[in-house]
């Protein structure tokens, strides 16, 4: 079983980048649509330390009863204005604009349903306030080598400021 990445603090060298969520994130999303994150070819602490550093967002939350954030990169990091520990282990449903929150329970249903989707847009809300909307987000369910459930992953590189 792969351990919590939240646990184990921010990616960094000593801790491989949290190489092993990244391939978990990576694996499912082979598994269900056959696509791979950027940079999947590379080694593992190497391909982690580019997802880190990447210029797109990635988060994924637990698959607890209120799934809360458990990896984000340096992009989503810096769009929700915020800290590692700020963001990983906050309920993700608080993400959304509360005006949003009952479209992001939809979409979280639908993508448990179909597995993945590429076409999901909406607006969340960074730590200060601040409104943007996210378009073309790829959203898809994360399943351990043995096909547990433990979360769901978003990746997105457009997004525009509301305010």
């Amino acid at each position: 079983m792969i351990p919590e990445p939240g646990a184990a603090g921010p990616p960094a060298p000593e801790n491989e980048w949290l190489a092993p969520w990244i391939r978990l994130l990576d694996a499912s999303l082979h598994r269900l649509c056959g696509r791979h994150l950027p940079g999947g070819e590379l080694p593992d602490a190497e391909f982690a330390r580019q997802v880190w550093h990447a210029p797109w967002v990635l988060l994924s939350h637990d698959a607890g009863p209120e799934p809360r954030f458990n990896y984000a990169n340096r992009t989503a990091l810096q769009l929700w204005e915020a800290g590692w520990g700020e963001l990983v282990g906050l309920p993700s449903r608080l993400s959304a604009d509360p005006e949003q929150q009952a479209e992001r329970a939809r979409l979280l249903e639908r993508v448990g349903r179909q597995g993945w989707i590429d076409d999901y847009h909406g607006v969340r809300i960074s730590r200060s306030g601040r409104r943007f909307e996210i378009r073309d987000v790829l959203v898809w369910n994360l399943a351990d080598g043995q096909g547990r459930p433990c979360g769901q992953a978003a990746m997105f590189s457009r997004w525009r400021w509301l305010e």
